[in-house]
């Protein structure tokens, strides 16, 4: 095996402490009572932003912890929180940690069906809902759910004359938690201070492309450990300011917007849903953000509008501010000084364009962006860099507890995810496989023994399922998932990740996935985005009834085959799209065939779209 480690190794079992404390509720109630009445939460009730403190935090966290205690909570058991990114989310997380339970989430695009699964899995017997919404999933297959012992509802609204006896009101929760802090004043604190650094700090429950979803273990030493490596590679301020959008289920939002604001300090502002994520994008213009592939792609889209709706004066000005960024960008990249006439020009061209246009799409203030769960092309970072945005490209999973590597600025290789964290090691097996060891590894899959063993080498490094190449300065690339390698019928062995990268650059393609395996050639089912293509079909008065027929359009078709064969030219001819179809249904996380994070997944666009498949051979 091919190794690349860090200087510094850490034992997969190591003690961790950060300031002191060594598990996370421990940090966390060092931190509220040292902030105490400084804003922790922002959030907007009826359109005006309000300011929640640590002691809110800390206070609703509490009664909410020894109220579940109250109800009958164990310690070891999970609880489900199926909401949008809110405070109470957090207040149920930490109440539920610091009472030595397991907080885990259900994504609010799950089905009734789903909800069911999950909780009978984990055997949560307590379940938060956020609204009348979630609830009718809960009373849908609240039959199919015979463990759960209660259901706790954040909102009353529309549930005036709502009785039931499984059901309470967070405010009734919170009550009883008040009436149990009264009772027994230092309760929550011994419990708090019980819990132990290996204990489970939350579940995770992955995506399920490959079968049903598995719950990942992860510990308070693991999230521990990513605050440490957090320290050493990324930079948090306790004057920063967050945007929280994300779903929380998800392990990258909890480390961004739950644990690192909690080492930090920090302030975090949840935006209002995820539709209007670039509106309070402009009004937080947080000093870090991090999001997936598909928020950068629209944001590069979104300016892309902006040029093609500008005059020609307006469009000069801003090729001219790009391409003054991207010079000095270019050199820096290759390890050049950019020389001063370079630097002056881009000095003025921020002056006048890139300042902002940073401004208007909600960056101006952000020091660093990262992305991560998904590729992104490097030419698209590329172009951030170039308007003076700084983003870094990371890597990592559920079972690495969040991050694995990452780049960081001033040491920046776009087209490598990074080198390992410190403490982290990253290995090649022979086949290629992405092999993880150290304290990021999570702890398990909730009572799944033999999937934990299928997961982890004899020696107990992680098996990611990814396929990549570590570099001589110890960067890691990824080129695809080793169950996606295609293997064409002339025995070629190719990995889609790059060339779906590439198409996905162009600001009229969401996503794609190229097909082949076992094929004589390639081919490429295609997501046209939305917005950028009804504009190129407005502006060119194209005929369109809805978005199938927009997908059927000659014009439309011809324009995504020049992307295809301008993506063409940057690959050997056996990795070359010999034919493409463009799916003409719009596609929401709703669908099956989108994860939460906006990817498409593989199997289910396979089967699903089988018939434009077969159409293209």
């Amino acid at each position: 095996m091919v190794n690349a480690t860090q200087d510094m190794i850490i034992p997969a079992d190591a003690p961790i402490a950060m300031d002191g404390c060594d598990t996370v509720v421990k940090l966390w109630a060092k931190r509220c009572r040292e902030l105490d009445g400084k804003t922790a939460h922002r959030e907007k009730e009826l359109g005006i932003w309000q300011a929640y403190s640590w002691a809110d935090y800390y206070n609703g966290a509490k009664q909410i912890g020894l109220g579940l205690l109250s109800l009958g909570l164990q310690k070891g058991q999970p609880v489900q929180i199926l909401s949008e990114d809110r405070r109470e989310w957090l207040y149920c997380d930490l109440g539920v940690a610091a009472v030595g339970g397991i907080p885990s989430g259900v994504y609010t695009t799950d089905s009734a069906v789903q909800l069911a699964y999950l909780v009978n899995d984990s055997g949560a017997p307590f379940l938060f809902l956020e609204d009348d919404e979630q609830l009718d999933k809960f009373l849908e297959v609240r039959d199919q759910m015979p463990g759960l012992k209660k259901v706790i509802v954040f909102d009353r609204d529309g549930l005036a004359g709502f009785d039931d006896p499984q059901v309470m009101f967070l405010d009734e929760l919170l009550e009883l938690g008040a009436q149990q802090a009264q009772a027994n004043p230092k309760a929550f604190e011994q419990t708090l201070e019980a819990v132990q650094p290996g204990d489970p700090r939350m579940l995770i429950y992955t995506s399920g492309t490959t079968g049903p979803p598995k719950g990942a273990i992860i510990s308070h030493r693991n999230v521990m450990y990513q605050m440490f490596a957090g320290e050493q590679t990324l930079e948090f301020y306790p004057t920063d300011e967050l945007l929280c959008f994300l779903p929380l289920c998800h392990v990258l939002e909890r480390l961004i917007s739950v644990e690192f604001p909690i080492l930090a300090g920090c302030k975090v502002n949840f935006a209002e849903s995820p539709e209007t994520v670039f509106d309070n994008l402009r009004e937080v213009s947080p000093n870090s953000f991090t999001g997936v592939p598909r928020i950068w792609e629209k944001i590069y889209s979104r300016v892309t509008i902006m040029r093609s709706e500008a005059g020609w004066i307006g469009k000069a000005f801003l090729d001219w501010a790009v391409n003054a960024g991207a010079k000095v960008a270019t050199a820096k990249e290759e390890g050049r000084t950019p020389g001063l006439g370079a630097r002056l020009n881009l000095a003025l061209a921020d002056l006048l364009v890139l300042r902002n246009l940073r401004n208007l799409v909600g960056l101006a203030r952000t020091r660093r962006c990262t992305t991560g769960a998904a590729p992104i092309s490097p030419e698209l970072l590329r172009w951030f860099e170039a308007i003076g945005v700084h983003l870094l490209e990371g890597y990592g999973m559920t079972e690495t507890s969040g991050v694995a590597t990452i780049n960081m600025i001033g040491n920046n290789h776009i087209g490598t995810v990074g080198p390992a964290l410190p403490g982290t090691q990253v290995r090649i097996a022979p086949d290629g496989e992405i092999q993880v060891g150290g304290p990021a590894v999570f702890a398990g899959y909730w009572n799944k023994p033999e999937k934990t063993a299928e997961t982890l080498t004899d020696d107990g490094w992680l098996k990611t399922g990814d396929v990549g190449r570590v570099d001589n300065q110890g960067c890691l690339t990824i080129t695809g998932r080793l169950k996606d390698i295609i293997i064409t019928a002339g025995g070629k062995n190719i990995t889609p990740a790059e060339i779906e990268s590439r198409l996905k650059f162009s600001p009229y393609i969401s996503d794609a996935v190229v097909i082949g395996d076992r094929r004589k050639y390639l081919t490429c089912l295609i997501m046209i985005d939305q917005e950028n293509v009804e504009r190129f079909a407005q502006d060119r008065q194209i005929p369109y009834a809805d978005f199938a027929s927009l997908t059927r359009a000659k014009e439309v078709v011809d324009l995504i085959g020049g992307v295809v064969a301008e993506t063409n030219k940057a690959f050997a001819q056996v990795e070359q799209i010999k034919n493409f179809r463009l799916i003409d249904i719009l596609l929401t996380a709703e669908d099956d065939e989108l994860t939460p994070t906006m990817k498409l997944k593989r199997n289910f666009v396979n089967q699903r779209h089988a018939g434009l498949i077969e159409s293209m051979y």
